[in-house]
């Protein structure tokens, strides 16, 4: 019998150099204001895409998940592809098919549900399975009684089972049907500065190769004005920053909406992996921002999720760097936190590359450093155990 809860909490300290990777609708780079210091943002939803993109791209294409309107469409592909059915007839079948989960269906375009539904390609699979060999007889009917017989199929029970990872752990809101609900096994905050931080302004011209600076001959050598001069100018902001990173995961929720407790391992370590892993691309050909993490601090918890941004409230001023600055904090935090309020974490781990004195002050907050492939191994090994015996080690 296991324990009723178990959160894998994750801490991330990473430096990036100049870059815009999430940006507002006006181009600047997101912020906010924290601790009463304007601080460099990255927001929640820009680095949880980020991270289930890079959890995908692990994963079977038959296997993955997708957020999309054009439900109806995958399905009428499956029923032409599968079942043989011809252009207009998968397009009726899929329409009532889809029909039957009595979702809203956008105003501009009638083959599109109104908002994204986020679900797993085999489920799909599976609700085309509910018309298998009988497609063309479901096709051929009048539309009254093809309502009807669509309706008695189980085809929004295929939606609530069979969670690819993906759904699992981000979950799934449906609001004209809520019994199509899954709840997030995965929270994630937003990534913040650990310092104050100004956006600057990079101010940059495009050349026009074909602008050979033809002669004017009138001027001798001088360039024709109409000749000389940029092909483009702009200016893109930016800025750079050592973020404080946090997420949580809910073992216990994951289990839930998987169903497996292998699989809940394999799902949690492969979270981990790709949450430290991932970066968002926003201008990324332009500032080539990709790095990994100064330090990655994970806590086992059955008690409470922690995030431990309170090490940064008063930002961090250093001349001599920020990231070895913020270790120290975190450090601090994290020691503060287990001994004031009695919640000390049951399993602490981490990966990281301080120096000096920060190295000695981590080492005594988080143990020593592993590598971070076996820090993804115990991480696992500490959830199997936690599913088989309901205890931590």
């Amino acid at each position: 019998m296991t324990a009723q809860r178990l959160y894998v909490d994750v801490s991330i300290l990473q430096t990036v150099p100049p870059s815009n990777m999430n940006r507002d609708d006006s181009g600047t780079p997101k912020q906010a204001v924290f601790g009463g210091a304007r601080r460099a943002r990255v927001s929640s939803q820009a680095w949880k895409r980020a991270t289930r993109t890079h959890y995908a791209d692990g994963v079977p294409e038959a296997d993955r998940a997708t957020r999309t309107k054009k439900i109806t469409e995958l399905l009428a592909t499956r029923l032409r592809d599968g079942e043989g059915l011809a252009e207009e007839p998968a397009d009726r079948l899929a329409a009532a098919l889809v029909a039957s989960l009595e979702i809203k269906k956008s105003a501009k375009k009638d083959d599109q549900s109104a908002y994204l539904l986020f679900f797993g390609k085999p489920q799909l699979d599976n609700i085309i399975g509910l018309v298998k060999g009988r497609a063309q007889e479901f096709a051929e009917l009048d539309a009254d009684e093809l309502k009807r017989r669509v309706a008695e199929l189980p085809v929004a029970e295929q939606l609530r089972k069979g969670h690819p990872a993906e759904v699992a752990l981000f979950g799934r809101m449906v609001a004209d049907l809520p019994s199509l609900n899954v709840d997030a096994s995965v929270q994630v905050a937003h990534a913040i500065s650990t310092h104050q931080v100004q956006n600057e302004f990079d101010y940059y011209t495009a050349v026009d190769d074909e602008n050979e600076g033809k002669k004017d001959e009138n001027e001798g050598k001088k360039r024709d004005k109409e000749d000389t001069g940029a092909g483009m100018i702009g200016t893109v902001e930016f800025n750079s920053a050592t973020l404080y990173r946090y997420a949580t995961l809910g073992v216990h929720q994951l289990l839930e909406n998987l169903s497996d407790a292998e699989a809940t391992a394999d799902t949690a370590a492969g979270f981990l992996d790709s949450f430290a892993r991932s970066i968002p691309s926003g201008h990324q050909n332009s500032f080539a921002h990709r790095t990994v993490p100064h330090l990655v601090l994970v806590t086992l918890r059955t008690d409470q999720p922690v995030n431990l941004v309170g090490a940064f409230e008063e930002p961090v001023r250093s001349r001599d760097g920020i990231a070895d600055t913020s270790v120290l904090r975190l450090a601090e935090e994290l020691t503060e936190t287990a001994e004031t309020w009695g919640i000390a974490p049951a399993l602490t781990l981490a990966t990281y590359g301080a120096a000096g004195d920060a190295q000695d002050k981590a080492e005594a907050a988080f143990g020593p450093s592993i590598r971070f492939p076996q820090l993804i191994e115990r991480v696992r090994g500490a959830v199997s155990g936690w599913l088989a015996t309901g205890e931590v080690r």
